[in-house]
């Protein structure tokens, strides 16, 4: 990935049929523009943001609190205007939203088949130091050494399991961009914008359904393959493979 002013979402994909990329630029411009529009509602200007003591506290906690082992590092953002103020929540909504919903909410559907990702191994591979009788059977028949290789029935279903409950949304989940704080809609600007933000994840949502069909892209669709819908912003209760909650929720 490279900066590019000429590309769409400022950057150039180095691999052009990567879904999560794809998808996430998008999500990523969504919960940015949104950002904007809070803060320069309430920073009109430049200055109010460095002389904000509560912000520049909650700044510095997070750095020195949240991050005490890192708190010295030089390549923490400054927060001295608005601008700055965007960049650094936008990344954090992004981190807690939309890439651990990426990373998250499809463990089940590829590792609830546990040859996928087995958790364990109880044998060493065959070509580790065996015996001439086990080399011999693991020819004739390697399917019988592979299972003994895998975990065993419990230890695959306690595994799964657990990446079913990992991988799932309760009822009263609270997805990004989907319910407006009592507070918002008593501010005119600020809930124009949150509808704004709304219907953008609507139309991520549509987006990702029209590369889900676009035959070009074989990284998402085609014969055999799971349609990457992780970053769809709104999903029902279960395991479905889709949904940005609001923020990490275990």
């Amino acid at each position: 990935m490279a900066v590019d002013p000429t590309a769409e979402h400022g950057l150039k994909l180095t691999m052009k049929d990567y879904p999560f990329a794809n998808d996430g630029l998008v999500l990523w411009d969504a919960i940015k523009q949104w950002v904007r529009d809070y803060v320069n509602h309430y920073y009109p200007d430049p200055s109010l943001v460095e002389s904000d003591k509560e912000l520049q506290g909650w700044w510095t906690e997070v750095r020195t609190k949240g991050h005490a082992d890192k708190k010295d590092e030089p390549w923490w953002p400054v927060m001295k205007t608005p601008e700055d103020l965007i960049h650094v929540l936008t990344t954090i909504i992004w981190v807690t939203a939309g890439h651990h919903a990426a990373v998250n909410f499809g463990q089940y559907v590829y590792a609830g088949y546990f040859p996928n990702r087995p958790t364990i191994a109880r044998t060493n591979m065959p070509t580790e130091n065996p015996s001439d009788e086990e080399f011999k059977n693991f020819l004739h028949k390697p399917e019988i050494a592979l299972l003994k290789c895998f975990p065993s029935q419990i230890q695959a279903t306690k595994v799964m399991a657990v990446l079913d409950v990992l991988s799932s949304h309760s009822p009263d989940e609270e997805y990004l961009g989907d319910q407006m704080e009592p507070s918002w809609t008593e501010n005119p600007i600020i809930k124009a914008a949150f509808e704004r933000f709304n219907g953008r994840l609507k139309e991520l949502e549509g987006i990702i359904d029209g590369r889900n069909t676009n035959l070009n892209l074989k990284n998402r669709t085609g014969a055999g393959v799971v349609p990457y819908e992780l970053l769809k912003p709104f999903s029902k209760p279960g395991v479905t493979g889709m949904g940005v909650p609001n923020s990490i929720s275990i």
